[in-house]
């Protein structure tokens, strides 16, 4: 009898998790071209972790955010463009006026912010000192406070957006609530016809298949399971990682460090394994803080993946840029101009070192053999030069 209970519940998950799949399938149908975001997005729903989406104007953010929340039945999406001058009101809700009469500080949140289950802020960075406290609450414990106010929010995911990164310091602790930060950018020229014809169709509302749909509880019960999930096999290497990413000056705070391994579960728990595996460390990729720790955090974690040979691996775990050649020349010069003119510092040294090897796993990546054998050539020189130093 518990046999039949156990496989009537695996069957169950992986019915779920098979609903989820396809609403990832179908979004990615109609955005060509963004797999990569909406993959993440998805990791961050199960893992019931914030996302920061980095990139222009006019790169879909908002409308993929809006149509995964209309897969979800009778899902509440809240959507606010926020300004340095918004106010506590447009985002939680005005105060209850009959209450107020009776001198009570009540929230009426109709429609609002904490009754939503997909929250999207974009220009995440304009948020205010007026609203920052209640936010960065809502955004790290899934907590409604003001004044005396505290309730638990519905909120599955919270997305946030902007074309910039933040530069004033009091924000960095908004920045830190979003533990998967992706970089979305126009769509590559030999996608654009493909993109121009779906555009097309959806903005005439021709030949759309309905989209798939799952509920609430059907997620929360995911978010609870992705909790369970072993992640015993993949411990060292994941500690090992996060030393040398903080060894190479990328912050990852200790509370970060720990909710990022909700991350690990939920791309094995998507993939329908109820125990990660190494790699499923990928999502370590888009825990970056700066524009040029992007490929830098990718060289490092694919070095590291690049030695699982187990099956059943996210799809998104060993899709790997092809560099520019030129770029990386640039990179090399630099490189070596900063070891020309270094001083003895035995940290600044490392760093250059650091670099260099992520620049040599790069040139493996370029499809031109002659571009490739000239730069490793380059950078074998500079190791030489680094030997005999």
């Amino acid at each position: 009898m518990e046999r039949i209970k156990l496989y009537n519940r695996r069957s169950l998950i992986m019915h779920t998790i098979e609903k989820l799949t396809a609403i990832l399938t179908h979004i990615k149908n109609i955005y060509i071209g963004k797999e990569e975001v909406i993959d993440l997005l998805g990791i961050c729903l199960l893992a019931r972790e914030n996302a920061f989406l980095y990139g222009p104007p006019g790169t879909a953010k908002s409308a993929i955010v809006r149509t995964l929340s209309s897969s979800i039945i009778n899902g509440k999406n809240f959507e606010y463009l926020l300004t340095r001058f918004t106010e506590p009101n447009e985002i939680f809700g005005p105060f209850d006026i009959r209450k107020l009469k009776e001198g009570e500080l009540i929230t009426n949140t109709e429609g609002m912010m904490p009754e939503a289950s997909m929250v999207f802020l974009d220009e995440i960075f304009n948020a205010n000192s007026a609203i920052l406290n209640s936010l960065l609450t809502a955004l790290n414990e899934k907590i409604f406070k003001r004044g005396k106010e505290n309730k638990k929010l519905p909120a599955l995911i919270f997305v946030g957006a902007s074309n910039v990164l933040p530069e004033d310091e009091a924000l960095n602790a908004l920045f830190d609530r979003f533990l998967i930060r992706i970089k979305v950018d126009y769509v590559n020229i030999e996608l654009l016809q493909h993109v121009l014809i779906a555009g097309r169709k959806l903005e005439n509302h021709t030949n759309l298949e309905p989209i798939p749909a799952i509920n609430p509880q059907e997620i929360i019960e995911l978010q609870s399971l992705c909790r369970t999930v072993n992640l015993h096999s993949v411990y060292e290497a994941y500690l090992k990682a996060i030393i040398e990413l903080r060894n190479i000056g990328i912050a990852i705070s200790d509370r970060r460090a720990v909710k990022i391994q909700n991350l690990i579960a939920a791309s094995a728990l998507i993939c329908g394994r109820n125990e990660a595996i190494l790699s499923d460390l990928w999502v370590l990729k888009y825990t970056w803080d700066t524009e040029e720790q992007i490929e830098l955090l990718e060289g490092i974690i694919n070095r590291i993946i690049e030695k699982d040979d187990k099956a059943n691996a996210h799809i998104q775990a060993f899709k790997n840029k092809s560099p520019d050649p030129e770029e990386l020349m640039k990179d090399f010069n630099l490189l070596l101009y900063n070891w020309e003119n270094a001083s003895n510092d035995f940290d600044e040294q490392n760093l250059i070192k650091d670099k260099l090897r992520y620049l040599q796993t790069r040139c493996s990546w370029l499809p031109n053999e002659d571009q490739k054998k000239f730069i490793l050539k380059e950078i074998d020189g500079l190791w030489k030069k680094i030997l005999h130093s």
